[in-house]
């Protein structure tokens, strides 16, 4: 066994791999950024260091996570024996790999020319059909041109899904069902995968419509012995990013799982595997209007590739797969060492069986209700769930930073239960538990997937999230959600306020309740220093908060106090039992309402309802409209800002019409104009990417480029100005000519 591992990443995994190194006694040392010298993995490690240029700080990956020389001089110097790269990364780079064992260093995984071997998609899909593993039908040759591209896709038919060779996890795939879109997306995706891969190499494979993802987990010593430890269900997914795993797949028999497996161990003997890995496999699914026979057998399986290292949705295979009959539970970070120090696997095939059902959800900084668009800011609150059968690897802390430089995922959240309805129950629980403030995440988003009627009855595939958005989003809309509190011109009065309007309440009451003053310890309060609204001789006057929410218009929440009749209900600042209010969204009905604040949770009751919200503010300096109010229920949370009409005005007055700012956070890539430019409508402007996610800005109308800020490779945060166009109409009178309209340009978003 090793004395000391080097742990080559960030995050929640190496946190994974730490905790596990210190539970078997091996000296653990992370690296870092300068965005992460006080992240939490550093913090658990029993050494760190910084990776980075000497001179300044660029906490870009490029320059401290993938720089393969600075890790390498960080084993030297710290007596490391061995480097577990983590997932991502430099974790399936063969060169990486190489490096480590010239500088006399084990690597904690595969040997580098199976690394090589299976991120080469093309020659992976050669080498497993040679070894009987079935393939799906598509392009043949190594380096396929785009002639070689188009005529394999006249050959095997539409549609058909297009990859980069060297590349994973979703980053630069597209699906093509018109020929004639074909030449177009191939030169995008070579694009990306030349950007993202530094090889633009293609492959081409028929799609399965309504397929499922399925991946088999391996593990295999030195010493000739390759099992498989059963398989994940990883279809529900958005843009080919996973969102929700588990283990076991609802939809295998026990044929289809022992051939998958089988296949799955082939395929890593083909490439002479050792450690633990995955082989991902396309399943078609069932039509549910298929006679029950349909479902015996061995159905048709197809593989897709092998990841050459610890999967993030690993936890279920732990949680779900029992070995021995003492039913013991598998830590593969440890065999994953184990392996490496050259010890040989203990168990065999028959040993393995599962033994309950785990699912696995993953928390991202992301805002669903921005077309999933990347987020950050610093974590104000961060609650993570816990009861029975939950685990969270998490990678945050409260105070962490989240920026735009690294992958979105923050955490991941595990339930398991002795069936696949406990352990579903359980994680929609753990998410209503989880607390993020300050950072959007689609928390929530997960809970109400995982009540979708279809996910219940485990009738999956990796279409159904993008199908439900589209035919059916309120199942996955947010009930509190600001855009849903639209008021009806005409509510009646006694109508129930809804959930929304309940946001914008307690948004409300809580700036309310930080205008009263601490209690006087002579008993008496001056009643102007009260937000009571009390007046001499008449009713208690409305006490007006201005709110609004990104993308939303602003609201005015209305609050006056039921008890302030009279100097002594006025003065009351006794601090004790809430006082009655009054409420009113804009024109709409008045309610009445309690508020009391209770640590970080405020507990609102509207007309008899109470329901909690998570309450955080973040009063950093330089916010242009002042602290914000962070509110979070049920795993949402949204930020509420203070809205002056008069500080809008002026500024939307000078606005730039026809101005581009960011909608997230991020790093130009791109930059496709110039000053002075004639653009056309939907004409792509530049890219702008943000945790692995691609965005393209398009011109809003015809006109002329007139001012252009971005830069490629420049950091922009959100909402910073990157372009103006000015309208045609302005840019040649009204008697010039016309610049030609051109169809919209289709935002792409590329994430791995």
């Amino acid at each position: 066994m090793f004395d000391t591992v080097l742990v080559a990443n960030r995050g929640e995994i190496a946190l994974r791999v730490i905790r596990t190194l210190r539970r078997l006694g091996v000296r653990s040392v992370a690296v870092f950024s300068d965005a992460d010298a006080d992240a939490p993995h550093v913090r658990e490690a029993d050494v760190a260091v910084r990776l980075g240029p000497a001179d300044r700080s660029d906490s870009s990956a490029t320059e401290t996570y993938l720089r393969t020389d600075q890790i390498l001089a960080a084993a030297r110097r710290t007596g490391a024996q061995a480097v577990h790269p983590g997932y991502g990364f430099l974790a399936e780079n063969p060169g990486f790999a190489r490096a480590c064992a010239d500088a006399g260093l084990v690597f904690i995984g595969p040997p580098p020319g199976a690394v090589e071997l299976m991120g080469d998609k093309i020659n992976a899909k050669e080498a497993v059909r040679a070894a009987g593993v079935p393939v799906v039908p598509g392009s043949q040759a190594t380096a396929p041109t785009d002639g070689e591209l188009v005529a394999a896709a006249d050959e095997i038919g539409y549609p058909v899904l297009l990859k980069p060779s060297a590349g994973g996890g979703g980053k630069g795939m597209r699906l093509v069902r018109d020929s004639a879109d074909l030449p177009t997306e191939i030169a995008a995706a070579r694009r990306v995968a030349r950007t993202a891969f530094g090889d633009d190499t293609l492959l081409l494979e028929r799609w399965v419509d309504r397929p499922r993802h399925i991946e088999v987990q391996v593990l295999a010593d030195a010493h000739g012995t390759t099992v498989h430890l059963g398989e994940r269900e990883c279809s529900l997914q958005r843009r080919h990013q996973k969102l929700i795993e588990e283990a076991p797949s609802v939809l295998l028999n026990a044929e289809t799982r022992a051939a998958m497996g089988a296949a799955a161990v082939r395929a890593a003997e083909s490439c002479g595997y050792t450690g633990a890995g995955t082989v991902e496999f396309i399943v078609p699914g069932i039509d549910p209007d298929a006679p029950a026979s349909a479902a015996e057998g061995v159905r048709d399986f197809f593989f897709m590739e092998m990841n050459t290292r610890l999967q993030v949705e690993h936890p279920v295979t732990e949680l779900a797969v029992a070995v021995g009959a003492d039913a013991d539970r598998l830590d593969l970070v440890e065999w994953q060492v184990r392996v490496a120090a050259g010890e040989a696997l203990t168990f065999t095939q028959s040993d393995i069986s599962f033994l309950g059902h785990a699912i696995e959800a993953r928390i991202c900084a992301e805002d669903p209700e921005r077309d999933f668009l990347p987020t950050g800011g610093r974590i104000l609150t961060l609650d993570e769930p816990r009861g029975e059968g939950i685990r969270v690897d998490s990678g945050v802390a409260p105070g962490t930073v989240v920026t735009s430089a690294y992958d979105p995922m923050l955490a991941k959240v595990i339930a398991y239960g002795p069936d696949r309805p406990t352990a579903l129950r359980r994680l929609r629980a753990a998410l209503a538990d989880t607390r993020i403030l300050g950072v959007t995440t689609n928390t929530g988003f997960l809970r109400r997937l995982l009540a979708h009627p279809e996910v219940a009855a485990g009738r999956l595939d990796t279409g159904l999230v993008e199908r439900t958005a589209q035919e059916q989003p309120a199942l996955l809309t947010a009930p509190y959600s600001p855009a849903n509190a639209a008021t009806p011109d005409a509510p009646a009065a006694d109508e129930p306020p809804s959930p929304a309007h309940l946001l914008y309440y307690a948004a409300a009451l809580a700036r309310h309740l930080e205008l009263t003053p601490p209690a006087d310890p002579d008993g008496w309060t001056d009643p102007f220093s009260l937000p009571s609204g009390w007046r001499l001789g008449g009713t208690p006057a409305w006490t007006t908060h201005r709110l609004r929410t990104p993308g939303q218009d602003p609201v005015s929440v209305r609050i006056r106090s039921i008890t302030a009749g009279n100097v002594a209900d006025a003065t009351d600042n006794s601090g004790g039992s809430a006082r009655e209010l009054e409420l009113r969204l804009d024109e709409g009905p008045t309610h009445r309402a309690r508020a009391a604040l209770a640590g970080d949770r405020l507990h609102l009751t509207v007309d008899g309802l109470r329901t909690t919200f998570s309450l955080a503010t973040d009063a950093t300096l330089g916010l242009a409209a002042g602290p914000v109010t962070w509110l979070g229920v049920e795993g949402d949370a949204w930020p509420l800002h203070a809205y002056d009409p008069v500080v809008e005005s002026a500024a939307g007055a000078g606005a730039h019409h026809g101005a581009l700012t960011a909608p997230m956070p991020g790093t130009v890539t791109v930059v496709k104009t110039t000053m002075g430019e004639t653009v056309r409508k939907g004409q792509p402007l530049l890219v702008l990417e943000a945790m692995k996610m691609e965005h393209v800005i398009a011109a809003p109308h015809d006109g002329v480029v007139a001012e252009l800020r971005a830069s490629a490779g420049a950091t922009v945060a959100m909402e910073d100005l990157l372009v103006v166009v000015t309208p045609a109409e302005d840019a040649v009178g009204e008697d010039g000519p016309a610049v030609p309209a051109a169809a919209p340009a289709e935002p792409v978003e590329v994430r791995s």
